[in-house]
C-alpha cells in the first residue's frame, strides 16, 4: 500500500488518544486468503458504518492471495510483468504487491475522535510499525523522500536500505482505510513484477523479518502488532 500519503521522519507528531469511555477499537482477524476486492468492499462499508456511527473501529489482519494493486500515481512503465491479477484501486500512490506472508492491516479509525490531522495520524501509524520491529529488536525508520518503514542493509554495501512495511492510508469523513502492510515472510521474488512505490534505485529494496534472519511466525508477528497498538491509539478488543 504505497499510496501516498504524508511520509515524515522518524519526529513522532502527538496523536491525541480517545476520550474516555470511547468504546476499544474491534481486532479482526481474517485466517486464509481474502480475495482483494472482498477485503475493499468490506473496508469501505465499515469505514461508511464508523462514519455514520453505526459501528466500532477496526483494525482488520489479514492475507491476500499474490497480487498487484496500482494507485491514481501508477506508471505503466512500473508494471514491467503482470504475473498476478492487477487491481486499480483508486487510491493514491503507485504499484505494490500483497500476497501469502505479507501481514495486511487494514486500519479504520475515527480521527474526529482523536486528531484531525493526516500527518500525525501516518507519523502514528509509522510509530506502531516501528514499535512492532523493536519487538524483534529490529530497527525500522522512515526517510521523507520515500513512503513506508525501512532498515538498513549494510551486509549489502554502503547505503543499501530495504523496505519491510508500507503503509498507505485513504480517508472519506475523516474515517481512514487501507492502511499498513508488513513483511513477516513473503516470496520476495513476487515483488520483481513492479517498481515498488516507484523506486527503482538498485540501493533500495524489499526485504521481510525471516528475510533478516528472524524467525517470525505470522502470530507472533500479530502479537506484537496488538502490543505495540495499544500505546499509540487505545484499548482493542
Amino acid at each position: 500500500m504505497c499510496q501516498l500519503m504524508v511520509n515524515s521522519p522518524l519526529t513522532r507528531i502527538e496523536f491525541h488518544p480517545v476520550a474516555a469511555g470511547h468504546p476499544p477499537v474491534e481486532w479482526r482477524l481474517s485466517e486464509g486468503l481474502v480475495p482483494y476486492p472482498e477485503a475493499l468492499a468490506w473496508m469501505e462499508e465499515r469505514a461508511a458504518a464508523i462514519a455514520e456511527g453505526r459501528a466500532r473501529e477496526c483494525i482488520w489482519l489479514l492475507e491476500h492471495p499474490p497480487l498487484y494493486t496500482g494507485g491514481t500515481s501508477a506508471r505503466s512503465a512500473d508494471l514491467l510483468q503482470a504475473r498476478f491479477p492487477v487491481f486499480e484501486t483508486g487510491r493514491g500512490g503507485q504499484y505494490t504487491y500483497h500476497g501469502p506472508g505479507q501481514r495486511v492491516a487494514y486500519v479504520m479509525l475515527d480521527l474526529r475522535a482523536r486528531r484531525q490531522d493526516v500527518r500525525a495520524f501516518v507519523s502514528a501509524l509509522e510509530a506502531w510499525v516501528i514499535d512492532t520491529l523493536a519487538e524483534f529488536s529490529l530497527t525500522g525508520f522512515t526517510d521523507p523522500a520515500r513512503v513506508g518503514v525501512w532498515v538498513r542493509r549494510p551486509d549489502k554495501g554502503p547505503g543499501h536500505e530495504d523496505k519491510i512495511a508500507a503503509i498507505g492510508i485513504r480517508l472519506r469523513r475523516w474515517v481512514s482505510f487501507h492502511g499498513i502492510s508488513l513483511n513477516v515472510e513473503p516470496d520476495l521474488d513476487h515483488f520483481d513484477g513492479i517498481v515498488p512505490c516507484g523506486i527503482a534505485e538498485a540501493r533500495y529494496g524489499v526485504t521481510s523479518l525471516v528475510d533478516l534472519g528472524l524467525p517470525v511466525t505470522m502470530p507472533e508477528a500479530d502479537l506484537a502488532l496488538k502490543r505495540a497498538f495499544r500505546p499509540v491509539f487505545g484499548a482493542v478488543e
